[in-house]
């Protein structure tokens, strides 16, 4: 290998008696200089094989030819300027060198010493950019000791920065000036460097808000400048993070990171093939909080470099964030639970359940536009949370008549579970009047909204006196805290209203018998082509009891004790109005 002769300083006018191998370079030096101060230099001589050695390769040599020169000038007793740029590449070199107090006073291992225990030690942000550049320098910065050595006083000086603010937390304390905060600088470190020093924060104690900003600050800086990034590989942003999901702070409500961060990290590690350790962890974390979320937060999207036709969403993690909520049995988020309550006066747990089901019927109603969704992993989402979470089902029967407008090539069988998931006793009267007219959905629940509406029909008429009074109440006030009417002051707008009540109870039976005649030729079809149609014959049941339940007897006029007619024709009033 050919070398270059590297020289750009005067040495002496006496002829040089010694070439110094260093890489690729070589220089032509004195013994005398070199050996008065560097005991390597004066072991390889003597060892040599030649009684006169006129060249030494110094292999291996940490910072190379760079770290070489200064240490050559210090030999010479030129002036040699430590910063914080070069101070771990000399020192790595002055070990290598072995250029220690026991060959010369002062020497260089020493003035680096005095340089990183003055200038670098007390200072968090001069030790981080100290420790970035030790990563150059590996193997011999770990073998001198220096890593560990820097690693210790950032995270020393970090506990001692969070006393002196009085255990508060260090972003007040760095709020004058929060461009020049040292958590910033862990940014431009390796990943395993970042994690040294993370971890050494945990065992020493440092609080779990400052190691989650800083983080937070890591992430940011590396994976959320987008993937298309030019300076950062999808392999690279994979391993940002996996090392940060690795790093958070046990799972606490009161102490974990933000969930909009959060998601992003899920988002990111789906789009990297992340893990599938990485995405559980988060997906948990998310789960665990997840009535603190909104709708973007588990708008996972789905990995697109998949090949084939896939879902926008990726509704697999979506469900197993709904279900980590669900399951979860934490004691002591249960006794957090217990001992808070909404400003309802109810139980702060099921506030939570409440929430989250409204956050999961706007879901279904988002992932429901999506063509490529399956209905089976639609059905599953619907069909997860208990009756008794949704204070309405308006909601998921908006998403599931959504779904059914976007597939409209669904079989009858999964058409009936998708409609499955309603309990259409819980629909509202804008609800109930939509799908009475939707002829998207299957005969079983138009027919189910049709009694069901006519048993609500049937309790407003033949209530007591009190829910009368407080169904007339609610339709005469604007809101829950108007003021009720007394039943002496509905008296004459009842007897009006009792005419139009006829009315509309005329034009269902008209809406009911002409279903009815519908489906008795429906079944007459399917039946010769297949006699033992056993849900044909049922349906054909539930129907003569229907019409059974028409022939009442008729309908009287109603007094003041009939208050609550005022009210029931409210179920019929707007039945031509839709919700979807």
């Amino acid at each position: 290998m050919q070398r270059k002769q590297t020289l750009k300083w005067p040495i002496s006018d006496v002829a040089t008696d010694l070439t110094i191998e260093v890489g690729a370079s070589s220089y032509a030096l004195h013994k005398f200089p070199l050996v008065s101060w560097s005991g390597r230099i004066r072991k390889l001589l003597l060892e040599a094989k030649d009684s006169k050695p006129t060249r030494v390769n110094l292999e291996g040599m940490p910072g190379g030819s760079e770290a070489f020169e200064l240490a050559a000038k210090f030999c010479y007793g030129a002036h040699v300027e430590l910063d914080l740029s070069n101070v771990a590449m000399l020192h790595c070199a002055a070990h290598y060198l072995e250029m220690t107090e026991e060959f010369s006073d002062k020497n260089l291992v020493l003035r680096t010493e005095v340089f990183l225990k003055e200038s670098v030690g007390p200072s968090i942000a001069n030790s981080i950019t100290v420790l970035r550049h030790c990563e150059k320098l590996l193997p011999a910065a770990e073998e001198v000791d220096l890593i560990d050595r820097i690693i210790a006083k950032i995270v020393n000086n970090a506990c001692k920065e969070q006393v002196a603010a009085g255990l508060l937390d260090l972003e007040q304390s760095s709020a004058l000036d929060p461009t020049n905060w040292w958590g910033k600088a862990l940014a431009a470190l390796s990943s395993d460097l970042f994690q040294r020093v993370i971890k050494a924060m945990k065992a020493k104690g440092l609080r779990k808000e400052t190691i989650t900003r800083i983080l937070m600050n890591y992430a940011q800086s590396s994976v959320q400048g987008g993937l298309s990034s030019e300076e950062q590989t999808l392999a690279n942003q994979k391993i940002v993070v996996e090392t940060v999901a690795g790093l958070l702070p046990t799972q606490r409500r009161k102490c974990d990171a933000p969930i909009a961060f959060l998601s992003g990290l899920l988002k990111t590690a789906t789009m990297v093939s992340a893990s599938a350790i990485c995405r559980a962890s988060l997906e948990r974390r998310i789960g665990l909080r997840l009535d603190r979320a909104i709708l973007a937060d588990i708008l996972i999207p789905a990995n697109c470099r998949h090949k084939g036709a896939h879902s926008i969403y990726d509704t697999d993690s979506a469900l197993r964030i709904f279900s980590i909520f669900l399951n979860s049995n934490d004691e002591e988020e249960e006794e957090e639970h217990r001992s808070r309550e909404d400003i309802d006066g109810g139980y702060y747990e099921q506030s939570s359940l409440l929430k989250v089901s409204n956050l999961l019927d706007s879901y279904l109603a988002e992932i429901a536009l999506d063509s490529n969704s399956t209905p089976a992993k639609f059905i599953a989402l619907a069909e997860l949370l208990p009756d008794h979470a949704r204070a309405a089902n308006d909601g998921l029967y908006r998403a599931i008549d959504i779904f059914l407008k976007v597939h409209p090539n669904l079989k009858d069988s999964e058409r009936y579970r998708l409609c499955k998931s309603v309990n259409c006793q819980r629909l509202s009267q804008e609800a109930c009047s939509h799908a009475a007219q939707n002829e998207r959905l299957p005969v079983q629940m138009a027919v189910q909204v049709l009694y069901f509406e006519q048993i609500r029909l049937r309790n407003a008429i033949d209530g007591g006196h009190h829910d009368r009074f407080f169904f007339v109440s609610q339709r005469s006030g604007s809101g829950a805290g108007s003021a009720a009417v007394s039943p002496r002051d509905c008296y004459a707008s009842v007897r009006r209203e009792n005419r139009e009540l006829k009315l509309e109870v005329a034009r269902m039976r008209m809406r009911l018998t002409d279903l009815e005649k519908d489906h008795v030729s429906m079944k007459k079809e399917l039946v010769r082509a297949n006699p033992t149609n056993k849900l044909m014959r049922s349906l054909a049941k539930k129907l003569s009891k229907m019409s059974a339940f028409f022939r009442m007897r008729e309908l009287k006029p109603f007094g003041a004790k009939r208050a609550a007619a005022s009210d029931a024709r409210l179920l019929f009033q707007r039945r031509s109005h839709s919700i979807s």
